[in-house]
């Protein structure tokens, strides 16, 4: 409780609601009362959750341009990051706390219906360039062969995403040239858009590359 020694409009010592009354070098000063860290009371869980969090929201921000369109028909009220954001959480997550990472095999860089990849696989070719290779599957189901195919590469190190749409799904390959990472490792995905862009296959790992 606050407590006034010289009338109403003197100063004012102790506490009264949110402000708190004293002195500094002889002066009456108030004061916002302290709030209570945020973080003081935080769970083991949440600690652990909050770091899972990071480490996916990092991954997933290197290509949120990308994922605003592979993520379009799920990301209803939300970005395609966002949207992105709970299936890596619950399955593209590895490590133990504090050390978690990304499990590229199992991330998901585009959803959608249209048929997947089949064999689809990248490998480093001449200098500064990445082969993609895959089934030519035109016309089973719903694929068709005006596909075009979505290369996507993740540089881990500097956490750097770059994509390319290229070829028809009908050519069964395509190039995607990454001059200045000569001899760094990178993590690679293979997907399929229609020739409006309107849908988009779930993306397929194509594996760890080496780049020459």
């Amino acid at each position: 409780m606050g407590l006034i020694k010289n009338g109403i409009l003197d100063g004012f010592s102790g506490k009264v609601g949110t402000v708190v009354g004293g002195s500094w070098r002889g002066k009456n000063v108030m004061r916002a009362k302290p709030t209570k860290r945020k973080n003081a009371n935080r769970t083991d869980k949440q600690i652990d959750h909050r770091a899972k969090f990071t480490v996916a929201t990092q991954f997933l921000q290197s290509m949120k341009d990308l994922l605003e369109l592979t993520y379009r028909n799920y990301a209803v009220g939300k970005t395609g990051a966002n949207s992105a954001l709970g299936h890596t959480l619950r399955n593209a997550i590895t490590g133990e706390y504090p050390d978690y990472r990304i499990a590229y095999d199992k991330a998901m860089i585009s959803r959608g219906s249209l048929l997947p990849a089949l064999g689809g696989k990248a490998t480093a070719g001449a200098a500064g360039i990445i082969q993609f290779t895959w089934d030519n599957t035109a016309d089973i189901l719903n694929a068709r062969k005006d596909d075009q195919v979505l290369m996507v590469l993740h540089y881990p190190e500097l956490n750097i995403t770059m994509y390319k749409i290229g070829a028809p799904r009908s050519a069964g390959s395509d190039s995607f040239t990454v001059p200045g990472l000569s001899g760094k490792v990178v993590q690679t995905w293979i997907s399929f858009l229609t020739a409006d862009a309107k849908d988009v296959s779930s993306s397929v790992y194509s594996g760890e590359v080496g780049v020459t």
